[in-house]
């Protein structure tokens, strides 16, 4: 690795250390918040292969990037995506990356949780948002709660530490914020309570179901004592320990209290376009110079130019909520 290549910093002086990289917009689950139910998804054609998202998270990773984390839609839906994950690892066992991680819906951790813990993935993130199934069937649309419960079991054994994320849904789960924090302790999992956020067109009112996280700390302070700490994953999540079970829970409030000012990350969606920002439009195209050139210098290039304009902030507003902030869903843009 070249010094020249190390170290992408942004005009405020913002080290982007962690890059996600959306493996697939494609999902087998419709949740209501995120997507609507008759989605159209891109032609497979358009996605990169699997080995040019090798070759990109490579050249990042050789840019400085320290934290790679693998979304969707569902990661483990796309074809053969267990040889991308074991050909990353072996940026782990170089040092050259200190975490490979995933965020999914737990559908098929049964299938892959040993395959995924033995390619180096330590740590993963499962979106969860009731203990409920038939609430859990509702939100899902298209879920199997029992499925995902196997699927939760299938990671412990193979020693994979998981974090649950809940997206706060006033009306629909508000009365389980506390239920999902204890089952959390009991289970040996962290949690983290997320904000829903105005990303794509979707069948439901989100201004509607809107929860603040101030608010729902307040709440799960009158069952449990939060103990400040400066814990980070390198994400946006802000940590408490929970003094009952010992466990962590985090709070992710694009809305109430954005977390913009500490942004170390960009991401990647499957079609090699960089967003430099959840909340802004602004992209770089990376297919282009990636298919152009043999060499590597096109896309350092086309890299540093994209962070160069990497903005402040987001302008997500809660006043906002029901108008689409950008047009992607979410499972686009890879969380």
């Amino acid at each position: 690795m070249g010094a020249p290549y190390l170290n992408m910093i942004d005009p405020f002086g913002r080290t982007v250390s962690y890059l996600r990289v959306s493996v697939t917009d494609r999902c087998d689950f419709r949740c209501t918040y995120c997507m609507a139910e008759n989605m159209t998804f891109l032609p497979r054609k358009d996605l990169l292969t699997l080995e040019e998202l090798d070759r990109l998270c490579t050249v990042f990773i050789e840019k400085g990037v320290r934290k790679l984390r693998l979304t969707g839609g569902e990661p483990l839906v796309r074809k053969n995506i267990l040889s991308l994950i074991r050909n990353l690892g072996r940026h782990l066992k170089t040092g050259a990356l200190d975490e490979l991680t995933l965020t999914t819906n737990g559908s098929q951790l049964g299938r892959f949780a040993g395959e995924l813990a033995e390619a180096g993935i330590r740590r993963i993130n499962v979106s969860l948002d009731t203990l409920d199934p038939e609430k859990f069937r509702a939100i899902t649309r298209w879920g199997r709660f029992d499925q995902v419960m196997n699927g939760l079991a299938a990671a412990q054994r193979a020693g994979i530490d998981v974090k649950i994320n809940m997206v706060a849904l006033k009306g629909i789960n508000d009365e389980e914020l506390i239920p999902m924090l204890r089952w959390c302790g009991e289970q040996g999992f962290d949690l983290t309570y997320i904000e829903t956020m105005p990303m794509g067109e979707i069948d439901t009112s989100r201004g509607d179901r809107f929860l603040s996280l101030a608010d729902v700390r307040k709440h799960i302070e009158t069952a449990f004592t939060l103990e400040e700490t400066d814990y980070r994953t390198g994400g946006p999540a802000r940590y408490c320990t929970v003094r009952e079970s010992g466990r962590r829970v985090g709070f992710i409030s694009p809305l109430s209290h954005n977390f913009c000012e500490s942004c170390n990350r960009v991401r990647l969606t499957c079609t090699g376009t960089l967003y430099m920002c959840l909340g802004q439009e602004d992209a770089a195209d990376l297919r282009a110079p990636l298919r152009a050139s043999e060499s590597n210098e096109l896309l350092h290039r086309a890299i540093d130019a994209a962070i160069a304009r990497k903005p402040r902030g987001h302008d997500f507003a809660v006043e906002r909520l029901d108008k689409a902030a950008v047009q992607r869903h979410m499972s686009v843009t890879g969380g």
